[in-house]
């Protein structure tokens, strides 16, 4: 059975449960068709090719072989309480220094310090051994990374309307492809 649905980050709202505030990522889902399947004889692997929405393929790995232009029941794979990982690329937030990329408190600000308030102080040791450690935390690229959201819950599905609400908060701006892998159904 397909365990990975794909789907499009829309916005934020919230929900009132039992008294408590939910904070809730609305996500679109597209038909989901099979193209065609993937072999072990013939490609090497096993999986089967979706096409999502307009233009965009997705392979996903499965034992299973489906008819092709048959469309994914997504009814049964998205029930209210199923529990799910999300996967979705991080804003982007460019070059970013130590004390936001890292949250380094600085350096002072007194006694003539006056270029040093907001850089990241000393970055290896002396003779030994004599370089820049691998790891270590410095200004660089900030976000426009995948990111894991494990453990969230879906809220609700409309498969009329495509609409996608999942508990939790799911990385990544409008329109960021979500894929989102079930890992404990809710029957």
């Amino acid at each position: 059975m397909l365990n990975q649905v794909y789907a499009n980050k829309k916005s934020m709202t919230q929900a009132f449960v039992q008294g408590k505030r939910i904070p809730l990522t609305v996500l679109t889902v597209s038909p989901h068709v099979v193209v065609t399947n993937k072999t072990v004889d013939r490609d090497g692997y096993s999986a089967v090719v979706l096409s999502v929405g307009p233009k965009k393929l997705h392979e996903v790995l499965t034992e299973e072989v489906l008819d092709p232009k048959s469309e994914i029941n997504l009814s049964e794979l998205l029930v209210p309480g199923t529990i799910i990982d999300a996967m979705s690329k991080s804003k982007g937030k460019g070059t970013s220094g130590v004390m936001k990329r890292w949250g380094f408190s600085g350096g002072p600000r007194t006694h003539g310090q006056s270029d040093r308030g907001r850089a990241p102080g000393s970055i290896g040791r002396g003779t030994t051994p004599g370089r820049v450690l691998p790891g270590k935390h410095m200004a660089g690229r900030m976000g426009n990374a995948n990111t894991y959201i494990k453990n969230l819950k879906v809220h609700s599905y409309d498969p009329a309307t495509g609409i996608l609400q999942i508990t939790g908060c799911i990385p990544g701006g409008r329109n960021a492809v979500t894929l989102i892998t079930i890992s404990k159904l809710n029957k």
